[in-house]
């Protein structure tokens, strides 16, 4: 993963979108390569695969790519990216 973007650029524009842009590809790759592989061992596809094969290429907007579940039971809460 990329580091930060520094607090100097942060102010800027162009520091700003980077950062977002980081962000987004971190949430987008949320799940460990590990999960992944576990999936494809069971001969399934992972959720993105699966919605990348059902929908026309760039027709999907995800909207709450930064949402995270509120459980806290039963350790849920350690298993947020």
């Amino acid at each position: 993963m990329e580091q930060p973007v520094s607090d100097t650029t942060m102010h800027t524009t162009a520091g700003k979108l980077a950062d977002l842009q980081r962000r987004i590809e971190e949430a987008t790759h949320a799940g460990s390569a590990r999960a992944v592989e576990k999936q494809h061992a069971k001969g399934k596809l992972t959720a993105r695969e699966r919605i990348d094969l059902l929908l026309d290429e760039g027709s999907f907007v995800e909207l709450d790519e930064f949402a995270r579940h509120r459980a806290t039971d039963f350790g849920m809460a350690d298993n947020r990216p």
